[in-house]
C-alpha cells in the first residue's frame, strides 16, 4: 500500500514561499506565534521542523489557503501492507 508522507523540504519552501506572497517576514509571523526568537520559523522555511497541527491551522487562516495548500506530500512506496 502506497502512503503519504510530508516533504518536510518541499513543505517549508511553500511556507517561505506563502509568507513571501502575502508581503509578511519572518518577524511578522514571529510576533503573531508570539514566539521570541525567529528560529522555529527559520526550521519550518528550510524543512528541518515542522509546525505543529495548531499552528498549521493558524498558518492556513494567515495565507488564505487550505492546508493542503501548504503541506506538500509524497508517496512512500517502501511502506508494504502487512498481511
Amino acid at each position: 500500500m502506497n502512503l503519504p508522507t510530508i516533504d518536510m523540504s518541499r513543505t517549508g519552501a511553500n511556507i517561505k514561499n506563502l509568507r513571501q506572497q502575502t508581503g509578511m517576514s519572518v518577524k511578522d509571523l514571529q510576533d503573531i506565534f508570539g514566539f521570541t526568537t525567529p528560529q522555529a520559523i527559520y526550521k519550518w522555511q528550510k524543512g528541518l521542523a515542522m509546525p505543529t497541527v495548531d499552528n498549521l491551522v493558524v498558518l492556513s487562516r494567515i495565507f488564505g489557503v487550505h492546508l493542503e495548500e501548504i503541506l506538500v506530500l509524497k508517496m512512500d512506496e517502501s511502506i508494504q501492507k502487512s498481511a
